[in-house]
Formats: C-alpha cells, sequence, structure tokens
C-alpha cells in the first residue's frame, strides 16, 4: 500500500490505524507502571519502492512496507526498550510494560492526554511518489542508462537504481505531546565501468559513479540534475583511465567543495555527538569552550535544510530540530544532545535524538553537518600550495573515535604543482587525526556546498540518511599513501 501525506489533524493518521487517543494512554500508563522517569512512543508506517537495472534489464523492481510501534522507558541513564509490529492495543501495552521493566518504584508519573503540535515543513514535495506508476521509474532509469552509453563510448556498463520511500512517524509523550510527521525521500544512482588507456599506455577498467538523494518528490529529479547524474557518473568514470597514483608523504591537501564533506562527517562530526562526550570516550570531552580551530572555522549541524536528505521537522523523540553550533570562529560551542545527554550536562536537547525505525532507541545523531564559507576564494587556497593534492571524492573511510585517528581512501582528485592543479590522480589513502586535521586547517573558502549525495551514517547497528557540506579547505599538512604509477 503506498503512504500518502496525512491531511488530517496531527495523529489522525495512526487514528485510522486504530490507535486512538484512550489506546495511547493506556500505553503510556503501562509504560510507567513501574515508575519510570520518562517514555516515549514512537510510531512508524514506511512504505519504499526501488527500480534497478544492469546489463540492460530491470533486474529488480520491488515494494517495502514496515509498520510498528518502538516503546522507550527511561530511568535515570538506564534505557528500558521494547517494539510491537502489531498495533492491536494489547501487543502495544505488552510492549509498553516489557519497557518498564527497568523500573521498580512505586511512584507512577501522571500521564496527560496527548495533544497535537504543529510542525514546521523543512520538505515541501510537489509530486509525491504515490502518483507516480512504476512504468514511469522504469522509463527515468532506462533513459539513464541510454544517455550514460551515449556521453561516452569508453562506457562498457551502466547500473542504475532509484529509489523512493514515504514514512509516517508519531511520538507521543506522558507531558502531553504528539508530533506527527510525513517523511519523503527520493534517491537516484548511476554507476559506469570503462575501459581505454591508462597513462602508462595499457589498457585498464576502472568503475565509477554519482548518486543524489534529497527529501523531495519526483520533482527532485529535474531534468537539471538528471543531466548531472549521468554526466558525472560518466565524468569520473573515464576521468579514473588516465589518472595515477601519487607519491606517498605528508603534504598540504585541498579539500574540495563538497563531497569533501564526508571527512568532516565521520572525522569531526562523530566526536562531538554527545554520547560519546558523555561517556568520555571523544576527545572533545574536555575541549567545551576551548579553541580547537582556527577562527576561520565555524561547523554546524542543522536539521533545518529545505530538502537536504538529512533534514528533520521533528527528531525520532518528539523535539524540533534546530541549527546546532558545533564549532564557533574555532572554538567548540556545544555537541549534538538527544535527551538523555542533555539530561546529564542539564541542558536542552538539539532535536538530534534519531533512530533506524521503530526496533531501535535513538541515539545522538548528525543530520546535516556543514562547515560555514569562510573569507577566501577557491582559486586562491590552490595557489598557495606549491606541492600538494587536490581531493574531489571519496569512497569511504575509518575512524576511531576515541583517539580521533582517521584513515580516508579518496577516489578522484589532482595533484596541485606550483600553485595549480595538473595531474589526474586517484587510489589515494589520507591518514591522519580529527582534532589535528581540524586545528591545521589554515584556509576556508567562500564557496560552501552542501553536498546532494544519498550520504547514510551508521552508529550502533543503526543506519540514518545524513548530508554533509563544506566549502573548499586547505589542511596545511595531511599523510598522504599512494605510489606514483
Amino acid at each position: 500500500m503506498s503512504i500518502q501525506r496525512p491531511n488530517g489533524p496531527a495523529g489522525s493518521y495512526f487514528a485510522s490505524l486504530g490507535v486512538s487517543t484512550e489506546v495511547l494512554q493506556q500505553v503510556l500508563n503501562a509504560a510507567l507502571s513501574r515508575g519510570g522517569d520518562d517514555c516515549d512512543l514512537y510510531f512508524e508506517h514506511v512504505n519504499s519502492t526501488s527500480v534497478s537495472l544492469t546489463d540492460g534489464k530491470v533486474n529488480q523492481a520491488s515494494t517495502h512496507v514496515s509498520l510498528g510501534m518502538g516503546v522507550r522507558v527511561r530511568m535515570g541513564d538506564q534505557v528500558g526498550y521494547a517494539y510491537s509490529e502489531d498495533l492491536s492495543p494489547k501487543a502495544l501495552q505488552t510492549a509498553a510494560r516489557t519497557a518498564a521493566g527497568i523500573a521498580n518504584s512505586a511512584v507512577q508519573r501522571k500521564v496527560a492526554t496527548p495533544v497535537a503540535i504543529d510542525l514546521p515543513n523543512h520538505y515541501p514535495v510537489a509530486l509525491p511518489w504515490d502518483d507516480v506508476g512504476i512504468q514511469h521509474r522504469v522509463e527515468l532509469v532506462r533513459k539513464w542508462e541510454k544517455a550514460a552509453f551515449e556521453a561516452d563510448e569508453q562506457v562498457q556498463r551502466v547500473e542504475v537504481s532509484l529509489a523512493d520511500a514515504a514514512k509516517v512517524i508519531m511520538v507521543v509523550r506522558p507531558d502531553g505531546r504528539l508530533v506527527e510527521d510525513w517523511r519523503p525521500m527520493t534517491r537516484a544512482s548511476v554507476r559506469c565501468t570503462a575501459e581505454g588507456l591508462g597513462a602508462d599506455g595499457a589498457m585498464v577498467r576502472e568503475s565509477s559513479g554519482y548518486n543524489v538523494a534529497g527529501r523531495a518528490g519526483l520533482e527532485f529529479l529535474d531534468d537539471d540534475r538528471q543531466e548531472r547524474l549521468v554526466n558525472e557518473a560518466v565524468a569520473r568514470t573515464v576521468f579514473l583511465l588516465d589518472a595515477i597514483s601519487p607519491s606517498p608523504g605528508e603534504m598540504p591537501v585541498v579539500l574540495a567543495a563538497g563531497p569533501s564533506a564526508i571527512l568532516l562527517h565521520e572525522a569531526i562530526g562523530h566526536g562531538m555527538e554527545a554520547d560519546f562526550n558523555r561517556k568520555r570516550i571523544s576527545i572533545y570531552a574536555d575541549k567545551m569552550n576551548q579553541n580547537i580551530a582556527n577562527d576561520q572555522v565555524t561547523i554546524v549541524d542543522d536539521g533545518t535544510i529545505d530538502g537536504a536528505r538529512g533534514s528533520l521537522n521533528i527528531d525520532d523523540e518528539g523535539n524540533r530540530t534546530e541549527r546546532t553550533v558545533l564549532v564557533e570562529n574555532g572554538i567548540l560551542r556545544s555537541y549534538m544532545h538527544d535527551e538523555l545527554s542533555a539530561s546529564h550536562y542539564g541542558i536542552k536537547p538539539t532535536g538530534s535524538g534519531r533512530r533506524q525505525s521503530f526496533r531501535h532507541a535513538p541515539l545522538p545523531r548528525m543530520r546535516s553537518t556543514v562547515m560555514e564559507p569562510g573569507p577566501h576564494d577557491p582559486q586562491e587556497i590552490i595557489e598557495s600550495v606549491d606541492q600538494g593534492i587536490y581531493c574531489v571524492s571519496f569512497a569511504n573511510g575509518a575512524v576511531h573515535i576515541g583517539g580521533g585517528d582517521f584513515s580516508f581512501y579518496m577516489k578522484t582528485g589532482y595533484l596541485i604543482e606550483n600553485g595549480k592543479l595538473t595531474k589526474p590522480i586517484k587510489d589515494v589513502n589520507i591518514i591522519g587525526n580529527g582534532p589535528e586535521a581540524l586545528a591545521r586547517i589554515d584556509m576556508v573558502g567562500n564557496d560552501l556546498e552542501i553536498d546532494e549525495g544519498g550520504w547514510t551514517c551508521g552508529k550502533d547497528g543503526q543506519s540514518v540518511p545524513v548530508s554533509q557540506g563544506m566549502p573548499t579547505v586547505r589542511v596545511s599538512s595531511l599523510v598522504v599513501g599512494g605510489e606514483q604509477a
């Protein structure tokens, strides 16, 4: 079944599935029956559709539906969690009593009558996917495959996918808060394999691709974005045919605007999630209000960017999202907080409590992590480097939260020689330490770009959609691993 955008008042969507106000109060009372400090009910209904094409054939077309409720009970720093895929009153109350087992007190908190709260809308949708037939989806992926083959004769294989989803969530709290949010998502990907002569004159075979994603409907895939999707996939693949691996060493590294923000997300962002600091795991745990970067550096985690993949109208604990300033002009100002960490620090949550699904308890997570623009022209930054590398795109990376050490695999980039971009490079490991790399950023560009890719962040076995962005920046020194071809 498709999930249409709710037209009635908040709470009416799940009320139509039998979850009345009376049922909600019964479940809340069951959750607090053993005297927990607080609790929340998280209802979720998801419908997703995907179509993929390989070797000229649509080899997958599927729809997935998920429905259920998770209940969390808090007692101090302890959490009890249970979920049910059955929304009958009996099943919901059984789950609530299971989660309540974390507590053991005769004093039961009073439960208020749920009252709906209006939300902002950070993802307006013009053309929802529930109005789009499967045939149109198939036509789109065939169109992209054809365009990729026509773009360059060196392209030998094309893989295309299109996925869309709609999710309705409802969070209910014992203080009477009830919020309901309809969350759309669109993601498209083109991956190419090309063959051609490499830099040494030998025949080589390379694969790469490009993807786009956002909280939007079919309108997200306008003509310009479709063209960019295909052209970038082809260009990034063909680029690799002539690219070389640079000589290893420690050198200045310039990170291009946009996709390079994966390094910002992984090497720096995770260390500013409050649970790691509450547990004294993060290297930033004792750095609040201290200078940790150049005064050109301001980093925010923003859940309110219209249409961004990581944006939310409300977090998964029922708190409004916000633009959280993590680093302001080089000074650490805030962590990203869910309710558990906010209670520990005695502050308000930042709307950063997120969960993968109703089967998971919320954690403090990133939404859209962005370094704000600085004073420098991007060309000025490149010209400031005598010998170094310019990183364009990354494939993956690994980070140790406690120490901040990271290793990232740069997929595409260029050598910088005498202030100019010269030879294309590939297969480069960038090695460093997050706090040290942050401190070594000494030039920040004025060309902020929010990357449009379909990024997904993993943490403690949970995956959530995120966004990230940054301007061009110079890191004065990082270890570059590679072998000159």
